[in-house]
């Protein structure tokens, strides 16, 4: 295949990827985990260096906003609760998902995964902010902090 070739076929992707980011742009609720799961891939999943998605939703899990908040090596980065919450509380969010990206291909959580997931839900239940889910995106990997039970429920959440 020729340089021609691959870059007619790496547009088509980025055309495929933005048309599908713009559809699920427009008014997206996340009733599904596998509708989180389709964005995130979409969003992250191809990138050579990790970075930390918040997906800010509204109370009927509309998203709000989609913002990339930190950004690090091809295998770590700082994150800052604080920051979290502070972007959280002005886009008056009502809930939370988090995800980042294990560019090395493994989309099993770190010791440092689980502990950043367990000091966010406990600061944003303070604000009456639901942190819905803490995914990680792997290439065609994904997990899942909810799905795999190592997220608290919040209590009054029946759609993610």
């Amino acid at each position: 295949m020729g340089p021609s070739k691959w870059a007619q076929i790496q547009a088509a992707y980025e055309f495929v990827k933005r048309g599908l980011q713009e559809d699920l742009f427009q008014g997206a609720i996340f009733s599904s985990p596998s509708q989180v799961r389709d964005f995130l891939q979409t969003k992250i999943s191809r990138l050579p260096h990790e970075v930390f998605l918040c997906l800010y939703l509204d109370s009927s899990n509309r998203l709000i906003e989609c913002q990339e908040l930190f950004r690090g090596s091809i295998g770590r980065t700082a994150i800052y609760p604080r920051e979290i919450m502070k972007e959280s509380l002005g886009r008056n969010a009502s809930a939370l998902i988090v995800a980042h990206n294990h560019p090395g291909g493994n989309p099993l959580p770190s010791p440092e995964d689980e502990l950043l997931t367990k000091d966010l839900q406990e600061a944003l239940k303070w604000a009456d902010i639901a942190l819905l889910d803490h995914c990680i995106v792997a290439g065609h990997g994904f997990f899942s902090f909810a799905d795999s039970g190592l997220l608290n429920k919040p209590k009054n959440d029946s759609n993610h």
